[in-house]
């Protein structure tokens, strides 16, 4: 239950009314005048979400803050900003950021461009100062009126003076025998609601006559202090140096008692108003209160006490296994604390050592609880503070470099190696290192699709020692991955056979699993489809029975694919890594494509198309084009179809992906002879030779809807069994007059997709009831958007609208 805002009946009115009317509230006032509770109370009476932003420093921060509250992860290269405005947009919904301590101007344009380019986003924001912005409608709380000499000794000021100090537990407070006390209190506090809740503390502990007046909020609280326990007191000081909330274990860690004594300690300063109990069951302090207690420290002790012991606290919940870690474990609900600890320890080069250990030791825990974002900021910070121990920090480098990789994107990971391979240099064995960096390097060249890259750097892991370590099996396995892609059957299988070969490991049974993926691939590039599925099958059984979800999900992918029948695990999307969840998602718009759901089977397409292009997953975008090229051919849309045929091949050819630059070819011959174009015959037999020497056939839409092959590829065209550039130009070419005439309009340059999201702004639709419509997601709108912005030489929806009532 809320402690109520007495003296504020008129504030409350004021707020409940600027939230009804403005989008964007900021409550503003001076430091303890209770903006916070304002808040609550004002969120308490609608749908809301509570972002604590105390103590938050940089503005990507705060906003990463507002992300995790609304449990929301942004997808790989996505800005924060763009993923708040796609989480707030189209809901009814408040979203409430208290305690802005950093100056609210550096986040204003970006609340500003929240509130401008979403319909119905809503913001209240609590600090002491406004941003300044257009939207922004402002909330000021100052303090209570303190009555006059000649005035009654009532009023807002006095009620909550009588109610605090009943709360401290303290007797009632006669007026009338302690008027001029009362006054001479009161008077001292300004009216200011935190001074006058201490001052009513005070009272409650030793009597109205005992406690001298104070003129600010630090002697106030100092007066407070004064009145605690030695306990009580190292409690105070030694939490005024944490940085964010903390749980009852931290507050007993950094206390030196046990958690049952953390607990009454912990009571007693919340009753003392000097402590808050958060919702969550963490305890904080109020900005200014902090303040007070970190300066009492300054001739003491206590930081560098609570630092060593939130060191302890870290070292013993971090798992002591490097490769273990559950997604419960109790610290994560700490995971800020652990945060601001391996950042303070890897600052002093005394504990940097420490700080890398734990951080490399949390990792595990990170990864399987999905918090990858959080795992490479940690990871990062380490790094940047200094170097560490070499072969501890060629680890935490490299697992840098994959988290990042997943959460920003398949490339971004790479400096992260780079400094992997500079810790590597230093480590015991640096070849065993830098073996370990190509290798993860190599997976970063695969998902983008650089295949001849991927290759190189497989290879140079086993050059550096891969060929007889413990990561021999997972190198070949992306070696093998590569020559899948690369359409070399041969290759793959003779590698996959290896990788079988011999006793396993533990640690290495995904990559013999994922190596029977791989075979049931090329069972199904070879046309061996039932033996593909009776593989495919064996993989998901053996996978799932120790407990190597991620092999089984891709293998059940390729299974659902190939039998329809099939039904599959029951799964949370939302909460699988982006790797994984694009082919499980483009797997998804396939099935409903073969049930005849067109229109979503496109609009999932597209978004695959999206969230695969800002990964930078280069083979998923590929697989993903041709899907949707399928689609939009299904719905009609010839042109659009295409040019996503069209794209598919370029890219295919380019990393090269030959089987699937013939899948292209030959959904462009298909569409040729319908559109009766006499070169279309040359694209089927350019494809039919891509696949010859590698002895595969084609198989999904191109065998459901085989065109008609011409008597010779056109000279130029294949060398090295590869189509050329030459040959994709020269295909370019063939379709480049082939979109029905433009009418002369700025709007004749959008695809048809674009003209729809266009159509439905000029409407007033936002991004999120524009996706419902059209079955693809808010993020694949925005990408729509940008490229309509851009072909159109605007920057807002307004202008967008104006254009499209404009051409009628």
């Amino acid at each position: 239950m809320l402690t109520p805002c007495l003296g504020r009946e008129q504030t409350q009115q004021r707020l409940a009314s600027a939230l009804a009317t403005s989008r964007w509230v900021s409550i503003v006032g001076p430091p303890g005048s209770g903006k916070t509770l304002l808040a609550r109370h004002a969120a308490a009476e609608d749908e809301s979400t509570w972002v604590d932003a105390r103590g938050i420093r940089r503005p990507d921060d705060v906003l990463s803050a507002c992300l995790d509250a609304l449990d929301v992860q942004p997808t790989p290269g996505d800005s924060a900003r763009g993923a708040l405005c796609r989480a707030v947009d189209g809901i009814d919904h408040l979203l409430v950021v208290d305690g802005l301590d950093i100056d609210p101007t550096l986040l204003g344009p970006t609340f500003q461009h929240v509130v401008s380019s979403t319909t119905d986003a809503r913001l209240a924001v609590t600090s002491v100062a406004m941003a300044g912005q257009p939207a922004e409608r402002v909330v000021r709380v100052s303090s209570f009126t303190v009555p006059r000499p000649h005035e009654p000794l009532s009023g807002p000021a006095v009620d909550l003076f009588l109610h605090a100090v009943e709360a401290a537990g303290g007797h009632p407070v006669d007026l009338v025998q302690h008027d001029d006390d009362v006054r001479r209190l009161l008077h001292a506090t300004g009216g200011l609601p935190l001074l006058i809740e201490q001052i009513a503390v005070q009272i409650a502990l030793v009597g109205v006559t005992n406690v001298v007046p104070t003129a600010s909020l630090s002697e106030a609280v100092h007066a407070s202090y004064e009145l605690l326990d030695s306990e009580q007191q190292r409690c105070f000081r030694r939490l005024s140096h944490m940085s964010s909330p903390v749980s009852l274990d931290v507050l007993a860690e950094v206390t030196g008692v046990s958690r049952e004594e953390a607990a009454v300690i912990a009571s007693a300063l919340v009753r003392r108003s000097l402590v808050e109990l958060m919702p969550d069951g963490r305890f904080d302090m109020l900005t200014p209160i902090r303040r007070h207690g970190a300066l009492l420290t300054a001739s003491t002790d206590d930081r560098d006490e609570a630092r060593r012991a939130l060191l302890r606290w870290a070292d013993r919940v971090a798992p002591e296994d490097l490769n273990s870690g559950a997604g419960d474990a109790s610290w994560l609900a700490d995971l800020p604390v652990m945060r601001s600890t391996i950042t303070a320890a890897c600052d002093q080069p005394d504990s940097r050592p420490l700080g890398y250990a734990i951080a490399n030791r949390i990792f595990s825990s990170l990864y399987t609880s999905m918090k990858a974002r959080e795992a490479v900021e940690i990871l990062e910070a380490a790094l940047v503070s200094g170097d560490g121990p070499a072969e501890i920090g060629a680890q935490v480098a490299r697992r840098a470099g994959i988290a990042a990789s997943e959460v920003r994107g398949t490339y971004e990971g790479m400096w992260l190696l780079e400094r992997a391979d500079a810790h590597a240099h230093s480590a015991p064995d640096p070849e065993g290192e830098l073996s370990k960096n190509a290798s993860i390097r190599a997976e970063m060249h695969l998902d983008a699709g650089a295949l001849v890259q991927a290759e190189a750097e497989a290879r140079r892991a086993l050059e550096l020692g891969a060929g007889g370590g413990e990561i021999r099996r997972q190198v070949l396995r992306t070696l093998a991955d590569v020559h899948v892609s690369r359409g070399d059957c041969r290759a793959a299988t003779a590698v996959a056979a290896e990788i079988i070969a011999g006793r396993v490991t533990p640690e290495e049974r995904w990559t013999v699993l994922s190596a029977r993926t791989l075979l049931a691939r090329v069972a199904l590039e070879q046309g061996r489809p039932s033996e593909a599925a009776s593989a495919a099958r064996a993989v998901v059984r053996d996978a799932r029975a120790v407990a190597e979800d991620r092999v089984a999900l891709l293998a059940e992918v390729l299974l659902r694919h190939l039998d329809p029948s099939y039904e599959p695990t029951p799964l949370d999307r939302d909460a699988l890594p982006w790797a994984v969840r694009i082919p499980v998602l483009a797997q998804d718009a396939r099935d409903l494509l073969r049930a005849g759901d067109v229109p979503r089977a496109s609009g999932l397409a597209a978004d695959v198309v999206v969230l695969a292009d800002g990964a930078g997953l280069g083979r998923d975008a590929v697989e993903a084009r041709l899907l949707l090229g399928r689609a939009l051919l299904a719905a009609g849309d010839e042109g659009q179809a295409a040019s996503t045929f069209l794209a598919a091949l370029e890219r295919a050819a380019s990393m090269p992906m030959p089987l699937r630059a013939a899948d292209a070819l030959d959904a462009l011959a298909h569409l040729g002879q319908r559109r009766g174009m006499r070169d279309a015959r040359m694209l089927a037999t350019t494809a039919a030779a891509l696949r010859a020497p590698r002895h595969v056939v084609a198989w999904g839409y191109a065998a459901d809807t085989p065109p008609g092959a011409g008597r010779a590829v056109p000279q130029g065209w294949i060398a090295d069994d590869d189509v050329t550039t030459a040959g994709v130009e020269a295909v370019i070419a063939l379709f480049s007059g082939a979109t029905a005439p433009a009418s002369g309009g700025a709007l004749d340059q959008l695809t048809t997709a674009e003209r729809h999201v266009a159509d439905r702004v000029a409407i007033g639709l936002t991004s999120r009831q524009i996706a419902e419509e059209l079955f693809i997601s808010p993020r694949t709108v925005d990408a729509h958007l940008t490229h309509i912005y851009r072909k159109l030489g605007i920057n807002s929806r307004a202008r967008l609208a104006a254009l499209v009532a404009d051409r009628g």
